[in-house]
């Protein structure tokens, strides 16, 4: 199961984009908080 630690991982080493870190805010893998720190910006739905 994917939670924080690796989506942000795969984030920071350019494994995964934006939109797919998003998905995973809209499959309730991570919150709207968390996507904000792994991206950097507010999570729009």
């Amino acid at each position: 199961m994917l939670g924080y630690e690796k989506i942000k991982y795969y984030y920071d080493n350019k494994m995964w984009t934006k939109e797919m870190v998003k998905n995973s805010v809209d499959k309730n893998k991570i919150t709207a908080t968390e996507y904000k720190e792994i991206v950097g910006e507010d999570y729009i739905a």
